[in-house]
């Protein structure tokens, strides 16, 4: 039996996370959540249904909603955080101060029996220096972390989390923690909201979209299945081999530029529709791919879900869902 607990649990990847740990009856899994962005849908409600499984609702950026959790725990995954571009552009500032109140929260929380202390981090910490040209792509975890402009709303995000990935380093250090960090790269699958570019495009080709804006289509991205990207997650925490360690999670194999994502989704929706070049976003990296021989060195990691089929299983969910968008609607840009 192992003692989990999974802060930001009720979001995209710490939904899924939760889910895989119950697999096994005998874990005992607590969400920590303060549904700010997560939300208390059939999936999370079947999930809570099960034994072993609770959720605390909680705001991780007041130091007094840790106090009441247990300290003895063999895993803790800190993924709470605001994510997304859109909240980056929108409210920077509420991204800065959220995720490093949170971390830092957390950080001082934490005791040794915590056990393993997996931090999510993102591959945005480096994308300013691969826009820059600084650094090769596929990209390895030891090339150096760079905001390109700190004038840019964008950056707040990685800003955050530049500052978590050194935060966790040296709490690790200084408190005796077993830390690993994995930085998440582009990650898709159901139930990961209505404001990322994957089920942006599937929403937009129901809603039967004609001509097809997208923005950045010759840029490419390396997307990773969700279950892939657990399957990492859980291989990089219980591996004693990458405490202190940054290891790249993702899907190299499978590197497509946005305007051939664009099509493939629409493909799998059945829906054809003319493509309209809008140009990149400012700030936006022009390729994305992650090197991820850390990850197959130390954990023996290898992703098993092809882009098709991923995006199929992503597509089924996001037509199927309550809100789904009907098919014959018109509308406006947002990819």
């Amino acid at each position: 039996m192992a003692r989990v607990l999974v802060l930001g649990g009720a979001g995209f990847v710490g939904y899924h996370l939760a889910r895989r740990l119950a697999e096994d009856p005998t874990n005992r899994i607590t969400l920590v959540d303060d549904l700010s962005r997560g939300r208390m849908d059939g999936d999370l409600a079947a999930l809570l249904a099960r034994p072993g499984v609770e959720l605390v609702r909680a705001d991780l950026t007041e130091r007094a909603s840790l106090a009441a959790l247990p300290r003895a725990w063999d895993e803790v995954y800190m993924l709470a955080a605001v994510v997304g571009v859109r909240h980056a552009m929108q409210d920077p500032l509420r991204v800065v101060r959220v995720n490093t109140l949170a971390t830092l929260n957390v950080l001082d929380w934490a005791t040794p029996a915590v056990g393993a202390l997996f931090f999510a981090s993102t591959s945005e910490t480096y994308a300013g220096a691969v826009s820059l040209g600084q650094v090769p792509v596929p990209t390895p975890e030891t090339v150096p972390l760079t905001v390109a402009d700190v004038h840019n709303p964008r950056f707040a995000y990685a800003a955050s989390k530049i500052l978590g990935e050194a935060a966790t380093i040296h709490a690790g250090t200084s408190k005796g923690l077993r830390v690993v960090i994995g930085r998440l790269h582009n990650v898709y699958g159901p139930r990961m909201g209505r404001r990322h570019v994957i089920p942006e495009f599937i929403e937009r080709a129901l809603r039967r979209e004609d001509p097809f804006d997208l923005f950045g289509g010759h840029e490419t991205r390396a997307f990773c299945y969700v279950d892939d990207a657990i399957e990492a997650t859980c291989r990089v925490a219980a591996t004693p081999a990458c405490a202190e360690a940054v290891v790249h999670i993702g899907n190299p194999h499978e590197e497509i530029r946005i305007d051939d994502l664009a099509r493939l989704v629409m493909e799998l929706v059945g829906w054809r529709a003319e493509l309209r070049e809008r140009g990149s976003r400012s700030g936006s990296v022009s390729r994305r791919c992650p090197d991820i021989s850390r990850l197959k060195a130390l954990t023996g990691f290898e992703p098993a879900v092809s882009l098709r089929e991923g995006l199929a299983r992503t597509v089924a969910w996001y037509t199927k869902a309550p809100d789904a968008v009907p098919a014959g609607r018109q509308a406006g840009s947002r990819a």
